[in-house]
């Protein structure tokens, strides 16, 4: 049964009040956000998930897709260092099919700002939430981009193949056709094929000039780096075979925590690039036993997060009702370094956090 409105905010303020007790700050966000925030971060790609509008003075705005962003900002400007915040309120997002899944939903969430110790942070925010769940008997999946990061930094390729799959990690059917293709296990598309001797048969300059007239944004400057860029990718060796064998270990790995760090290990003896990653997570599952988390009973999957907001860059996790498959994650969070980078205009701090749907919560609780 659906609980009603006044049944999900009542968990809310419970949940809220034990963030507070944890000593978080209570922080609020506008609902409006400027979308070209949001656009910058993830593409275009994050117009199917969020509500669009304009603004005659602010210009293109979106419903607040998620707190992260906006939370990050408000520190990034004006926050003290370490931080903890916590937040309640109603975010917004676009369904792709019919169903039980609501547009719009409430968050509870915690999010922590610390220098001091990544692996401890993590181990914070984690078994808080571990806590104040543990009455559900939910299963809890973890896993780490960035270690997955770590490893397509590690490939003996060139830096542009390196940077398409980094962008597209959080892309799993892309990222697959990526790597098959710049590992040459999938062979080239005739049409590309043919586009790529046409371009290698005449100076770039001569191209443009029987195009004719410049119809779109890019200029020609755009459009022949872009072509210098195809042709040198062409003559790029593939990556090789034992490599994207490593890689797809990695990907393929799930197994409870203490099983998949000395697989991990193995790993790293062949890919060296892994190592501190994985040295990382060591660390965090020892912060986490002295939190009292079962670690031995944790499960890990290394492609675990791959198809959440594209800012986490490490640790990752998501509480999941068992009975009840149908039901989106109870909590989720992770760790976002780099979006504090990006949105710091020359400042960052590690910072990792999480939310609960205090709705399904509720639910939970009534069934």
């Amino acid at each position: 049964m659906q609980p009603d409105k006044v049944s999900i905010q009542a968990e809310a303020e419970k949940l809220l009040a034990q963030f507070r007790a944890a000593g978080a700050t209570l922080v609020e966000a506008d609902i409006l956000q400027p979308a070209e925030t949001l656009l910058d971060l993830y593409g275009e790609d994050i117009r199917g998930r969020a509500y669009v509008t304009s603004d005659p003075l602010r210009g293109e705005m979106m419903l607040r897709p998620d707190f992260t962003v906006p939370v990050v900002q408000m520190h990034m400007a004006q926050g003290a260092d370490p931080a903890r915040y916590c937040y309640r309120g109603e975010v917004f997002r676009k369904q792709e099919h019919a169903g039980t899944r609501p547009s719009e939903f409430l968050q509870v969430g915690y999010e922590v700002f610390d220098r001091a110790n990544a692996s401890a942070a993590d181990a914070e925010v984690f078994a808080l939430f571990t806590d104040l769940l543990a009455p559900l008997g939910l299963r809890a999946s973890t896993g780490d981009i960035g270690i997955l990061m770590a490893a397509v930094q590690g490939l003996g390729t060139s830096a542009p193949r390196k940077a398409a799959l980094m962008r597209h990690i959080w892309r799993p059917r892309r990222f697959r056709a990526l790597l098959d293709r710049f590992g040459g296990r999938s062979p080239v598309p005739e049409a590309r094929a043919q586009m790529l001797a046409q371009l290698a048969a005449a100076p770039v300059e001569e191209l443009l000039d029987r195009a004719g007239p410049f119809t779109g944004l890019r200029g020609p400057n755009e459009i022949a780096a872009r072509v210098a860029q195809l042709i040198e990718d062409a003559k790029t060796p593939p990556i090789a075979a034992g490599e994207v064998d490593l890689l797809d270990d990695l990907l393929a790995l799930r197994d409870k925590a203490p099983a998949a760090l000395e697989c991990l290990r193995d790993l790293a003896v062949d890919m060296p690039s892994l190592g501190p990653a994985v040295d990382g997570f060591d660390a965090r599952l020892v912060a986490l036993d002295e939190r009292g988390v079962d670690v031995g009973n944790l499960d890990f999957e290394a492609s675990y997060g791959r198809t959440t907001l594209e800012y986490y860059d490490g640790f990752v996790f998501g509480f999941y009702c068992e009975t009840r498959p149908d039901l989106p994650p109870v909590a989720s969070g992770g760790r976002y370094d780099a979006l504090t980078r990006v949105l710091g205009q020359g400042r960052s701090i590690p910072a990792v956090g999480g939310i609960i749907r205090p709705g399904i919560v509720a639910m939970l609780k009534g069934a």
